[in-house]
């Protein structure tokens, strides 16, 4: 195996990330001998951090063994696919650097999953692994791997450190990368070797220096009087309400921006949350699983306004017939994603809350009445069509689920979902008030995120009321840590919607395979015994008159409550644009159905039931 190589260039010295009151007799130790293993935790003090995720092994042991002396709390995962999504959770619930560890090799590998899904989500999170001895890189000596060449696509950046001098630059420059610019993640490799020699500690808070790396961007002037010549010029516009709103903290500023100008939004997976759901100018999600109304009225504007958002195809659907009619404005702060994907007519490369704060002053109320109702037209048949109209007939509908989950949290709750049919439903029918409530796999779609990026937000947000809207799939691949969940004393509440199916698979084989359910049924455990074995609360719903009941029985648990929601098998998220179909190409639920079709899975009555 070729040995990577470190970093060519000097690491840079950098500005702290916030004021942080060290521990008495910690800010004593700086220009003593210490080890490196005491210098990672030195570093991380520094950078605030006072909780993070992971799990021991030997190239990390050295660090592992000198943490007990400091103030940082250390949750041990049951998987380090695991620490990489709590890292991740803490994070987004937060807007602080999440911070995990792990060992080299397999426990450096493990992490991967979590790292890309941070990357497509542009998540700040800090990566810290051990690495073999400096002297057996290359030697395929037991447990390496090159992990900062793995890594490498799917980070900011990375560092392999290889004596302790360098340490404490290389953690505090990470947390810069991680959380300037465009967030993202990084890892900081560091050789076991590094971890058990010593030197003198010092710590220099003094401004970053990175050749190359210029992560702030403020837009010309001249490109802010066109932006706003567009606006005042549209007799159709929408805005679209991205991952950027809620990172910048500019709903607000939006919600400013939309009362003076009257212009209707239509928000993202990510954006939810980021301009109020409840909002008489809030049209709901776009994209695939969006509303009807939403992907008809981008088709027919006149005007994008895209704010802190990437053009990802779930998104535009076929891009040779995206929203042809109207202009479009793009409002990022990444360049790399300017004219990537969809050409626009008028680029501003900068941060979302100031763009939007210099546009308020200047921009004027617009005569939108026509265009509003057009957009009510558009509505049509849509609440006919809508599953919260079927008629009571005794079964339990995912849509129904969600939706009382909504009513009976009043719409509070600090929601994480897994990836699939269950997470499009949250997005229609949990309506997000509030940035940083919902917490999501967006860009990489990762199975299993769900439980260990709610436990993250947790231990972020403690007074939030969580919940953790699942499928049966999805659950099971990390729960595990239900027992990080036991011994961590977490309070979670976890809504498993098991329909006894890979329910999104399902869906796409009975649209477009025919209805040959290949790999799709899935027998599960019983979730209410596998809670219990875990020593937590378990509970079944298989009637929406359960529900309510249930709900507040989860609330008034003091631990972690898993609750089986035995939903219809075979429902199908509507409305549906097929993969590379139009964006106004959609199929629609049929009106007053309770079922779509298809063949039925005996594994989930017969294997579950008893």
């Amino acid at each position: 195996m070729p040995a990577p190589s470190p970093s060519a260039r000097p690491i840079s010295r950098l500005k702290p990330t916030k004021p942080v009151s060290l521990p008495e007799g910690m800010e004593n130790r700086e220009g003593h001998e210490l080890l490196g293993s005491q210098i990672i935790w030195e570093s991380l003090v520094r950078e605030g951090v006072d909780t993070l995720f992971g799990y021991p092994g030997g190239a990390i042991m050295p660090s592992y063994d000198t943490l007990i002396q400091y103030p940082i709390h250390h949750v041990l995962v049951r998987h380090e696919q695991g620490a990489s999504h709590m890292a991740d959770g803490y994070a987004r619930a937060s807007g602080r650097v999440g911070v995990c560890v792990a060992t080299s090799g397999p426990g450096a590998t493990n992490l991967v999953t979590g790292i890309a899904t941070a990357m497509m989500d542009s998540v700040p999170m800090v990566c810290v692994t051990g690495q073999v001895p400096s002297t057996a890189i290359g030697t395929d000596a037991f447990q390496e791997t090159d992990i900062t060449g793995v890594t490498l696509p799917i980070t900011k950046h990375t560092y392999l450190v290889t004596r302790p001098e360098d340490i404490a630059p290389a953690i505090h420059e990470a947390f810069y990368v991680a959380q300037s610019g465009r967030p993202g993640p990084v890892l900081v490799d560091i050789t076991k070797d590094a971890q058990q020699q010593a030197c003198t500690f010092t710590w220099d808070p003094s401004p970053v220096v990175m050749p190359g790396y210029r992560p702030n961007h403020t837009p010309k002037p001249g490109d802010l009087r066109q932006a706003l010549d567009m606006i005042a010029q549209a007799k159709r516009p929408i805005i679209f309400c991205g991952q950027g709103v809620v990172r910048a903290e500019a709903t607000q500023a939006l919600t400013e921006l939309v009362e003076k100008t009257n212009i209707p939004v239509a928000c993202t997976l990510l954006g939810l949350g980021g301009f109020p759901a409840t909002h008489d100018r809030n049209l709901g999600m776009m994209g695939m699983h969006g509303e009807s109304w939403v992907n008809t009225a981008i088709q027919e504007a006149d005007l994008i306004l895209a704010l802190g958002m990437r053009f990802d195809d779930r998104v535009t659907g076929n891009l040779k017939n995206y929203a042809l009619n109207a202009k479009k404005i793009h409002v990022e702060l990444d360049p790399a994603e300017i004219n990537k994907n969809v050409a626009v007519d008028c680029p501003l490369i900068g941060d979302v809350r100031d763009v939007v704060q210099q546009w308020l002053p200047r921009v004027k109320a617009q005569p939108m009445g026509d265009w509003l109702k057009r957009i009510d037209a558009l509505k049509g048949d849509s609440a006919v069509r809508d599953i919260q109209q079927l008629p009571d007939t005794g079964k339990l509908y995912a849509a129904h689920v969600i939706h009382d989950l909504y009513r009976y949290t009043e719409g509070n709750a600090l929601v994480v979902t897994d990836v699939g049919q269950h997470q499009m439903w949250e997005a229609q029918y949990y309506k997000h008030d509030h940035p940083r409530k919902l917490i999501t796999s967006g860009g990489l779609g990762t199975m299993g995120f769900a439980l260990p990026a709610a436990m993250g937000a947790k231990f972020a947000k403690p007074d939030e009321n969580v919940w953790i809207v699942v499928g049966d799939g999805g659950f099971q691949m990390t729960a595990c840590e239900l027992t990080t969940c036991a011994q961590e004393n977490l309070k979670v509440n976890i809504a498993i919607i098991n329909n006894g199916f890979l329910g999104m698979v399902r869906q796409w084989q009975e649209f477009f395979y025919g209805g040959r359910y290949v790999a799709t049924p899935m027998k599960s455990p019983d979730f209410v015994k596998l809670a219990e074995a875990h020593g937590l609360k378990g509970m079944r719903v298989t009637e929406r008159a359960e529900v309510k009941t249930t709900v507040e029985a989860a609330h008034a648990e003091p631990g972690t409550v898993v609750v089986d929601f035995r939903v219809i098998q075979e429902d199908s998220v509507f409305p549906m644009v097929p993969s590379g179909a139009d964006l106004g190409d959609m199929i629609r639920r049929p009106e007053q159905t309770t079922h779509t079709g298809g063949k039925h899975n005996p594994i989930f009555e017969t294997g579950q039931d008893k």
